[in-house]
């Protein structure tokens, strides 16, 4: 009788143990938690996927060992915040990039040495999409586990997404706001006060691509001729696709622009500008054309309009813009 009335007092103070005991307090049979992450100690990856412009899809980690093939994708890569261990003369003859000593020059942009790339040792290599060279290339760095992006920018917008990718793989958002966002706002700013209303006349012109041995007239394949579209303004190229293939004075004649704008292609800027003056220049009819006689016959500058003008879009605009409109404070 005495040892029922003990086991049932231990049993009585067992349950009211059990009662009182906090909940969520793990039984002894009962695996503790999965440890958490301490406050303060960040697990956020640095891992960035993304699809290039021919559609690969690419991850990398805050690589740090960068070699652009393209001295416009090595600016757009320093504009996000990165670095170079290796470029194409381009960047220095064309460009002029503050690159230090430590950076190596691979080459031309379209002769660049796989051997001198493949001893830097890099863990991304940033690619033209429109050069043969490139993409041949490609398959030696993938094959040796290098990650490559290739890019084509010819428009704005083509520069603001590569930009979002440049600055997604950096990790910095500021910077895409302020060279690539802000670039576009100023850009869209300018179009809209100048582009002419639906039902408005607007300005037509000419644009000539000359180069050492001669010339053609370009319409949206060419970056000024996109922003011409953008201002408002009336290739004549669109009524006469034939001038794409060949200059035709006739064909001007029957237009007679109001502009005449020529970007220069090539090595010599001079070459260009004297095989023009040989070739269409030569014929009579050239004097008579409104654009000439109106001093409205423009050599474009080649560092607005003929290199990717990056984190410039908005003076490649602004210039364009001044001349056709200058009636139009764009301040």
């Amino acid at each position: 009788m005495h040892h029922r009335l003990l086991s049932a007092l231990l049993a009585a103070t067992l349950c009211l143990l059990a009662a009182c005991a906090p909940a969520g307090t793990p039984s002894p049979e009962s695996p503790p938690p999965e440890s958490s992450t301490p406050a303060g100690d960040s697990t956020e990856t640095t891992a960035y996927t993304f699809t290039d412009v021919l559609g690969n899809e690419i991850t990398v980690d805050r690589p740090q060992r960068v070699v652009s093939f393209y001295g416009s994708f090595g600016e757009m890569w320093m504009l996000a915040g990165g670095e170079l261990i290796g470029t194409t003369d381009d960047a220095v003859t064309e460009r002029k990039l503050p690159l230090g000593e430590e950076v190596a020059i691979i080459g031309g942009t379209r002769s660049p040495s796989l051997e001198s790339t493949l001893g830097l040792e890099p863990d991304l290599v940033l690619l033209s999409a429109d050069t043969d060279a490139h993409v041949k290339a490609a398959e030696t760095l993938q094959a040796a586990g290098i990650p490559c992006a290739f890019f084509r920018v010819d428009t704005l917008e083509d520069y603001v997404e590569a930009m979002e990718i440049c600055t997604g793989i950096t990790g910095r958002a500021d910077l895409f706001e302020e060279n690539a966002l802000a670039i576009q706002r100023q850009a869209q700013e300018i179009v809209e006060k100048v582009r002419p209303d639906p039902g408005e006349k607007a300005p037509t012109a000419l644009l000539i691509r000359a180069y050492s041995t001669g010339a053609k007239a370009k319409g949206m394949d060419n970056l000024a001729g996109v922003i011409l579209h953008d201002l408002g303004v009336m290739n004549i190229v669109d009524n006469h696709p034939s001038l794409l293939e060949d200059l035709s004075m006739e064909e001007i004649l029957v237009e007679d622009p109001d502009f005449i704008f020529v970007t220069i292609m090539g090595s010599s800027t001079q070459k260009a500008l004297d095989a023009l003056a040989q070739g269409i220049q030569q014929n009579p009819a050239w004097s008579s054309l409104s654009a000439v006689q109106n001093g409205r016959y423009v050599i474009l500058p080649e560092d607005l309009f003929h290199y990717k003008p990056n984190k410039r879009w908005g003076e490649s605009y602004g210039y364009l813009a001044n001349i056709l409109y200058p009636e139009i404070s764009l301040d």
